[in-house]
């Protein structure tokens, strides 16, 4: 941890200008969090290892896929930076294209899903989320946002699969003891969803949904997700100021 011991900052890359940390944000804030934000998007340089001076690295989520190096020319430093971090053994938090980056990162494979999952879905927990620091008191069922067309399709070797959908297996996962990718959105709320849709429909439109039931499923269990992911942000942080 760096020399502020009352304080944990972490570097956070951004890859899309519509997916800030939003909840995850505000909850770290409200626990002492400072963020360190690289506007990876934006051409701000993604440095070659996580600096001293941070205490964990934050991948979020983007609408361009985790090979799709020609759409977004940092990628290859996202997932160098990604890999080190794990090798050092420093704490990780990739959010769903940020989880699908760890994953290919440290060996996995991504693919494009054969069922886009849009909207509030429910978390089947594995037995090791039982004993995991970050998943242990979730309870079955714990609702989460979902916007994704790609999928993980293999675990890295050694890493432990701690949550999975109906249509998608590889929900969360943990590297080592400090690393965790998730497929999923806890930082995102019913406006970004609808800001989303609003650019892109199709993903709902192909599977029989419409973006009002979505967002009113956001709206409607916002209080629901909350419970559980504010929870989560701060387990995150106990476990690196631990």
């Amino acid at each position: 941890m760096n020399e502020r011991s009352d304080r944990v900052r972490l570097l956070v890359v951004r890859n899309d200008p519509t997916d800030p940390p939003a909840l995850l944000g505000t909850w770290w804030s409200e626990y002492g969090v400072e963020l360190v934000e690289v506007h990876a998007d934006a051409g701000e340089p993604i440095p070659p290892r996580l600096p001293d001076d941070v205490d964990g690295l934050v991948a979020l989520g983007g609408a361009m896929a985790a090979w799709e190096d020609e759409r977004a020319p940092w990628l290859p430093a996202e997932r160098a930076l990604l890999a080190a971090t794990v090798d050092e053994g420093r704490p990780v938090l990739g959010v769903c294209l940020g989880g699908q980056l760890l994953a290919l990162a440290c060996g996995g494979s991504v693919e494009r899903a054969t069922v886009a999952e849009v909207g509030v879905t429910e978390l089947t927990l594995t037995d090791e989320a039982a004993h995991d620091p970050l998943f242990a008191a979730m309870e079955q069922g714990a609702p989460v946002g979902q916007y994704h067309q790609d999928a993980i399709a293999a675990l890295p070797a050694g890493a432990i699969l701690l949550a999975s959908t109906e249509v998608c297996r590889h929900q969360a996962f943990r590297l080592g003891d400090l690393a965790w990718g998730l497929q999923f959105h806890p930082e995102i709320d019913a406006e970004i969803i609808d800001s989303w849709l609003l650019d892109d429909p199709d993903p709902v439109a192909r599977g029989g949904g419409s973006a009002e039931a979505v967002v009113a499923g956001m709206t409607d269990r916002a209080a629901e997700m909350d419970a559980v992911w504010r929870p989560f942000a701060r387990a995150f942080v106990d476990r690196i100021r631990g």
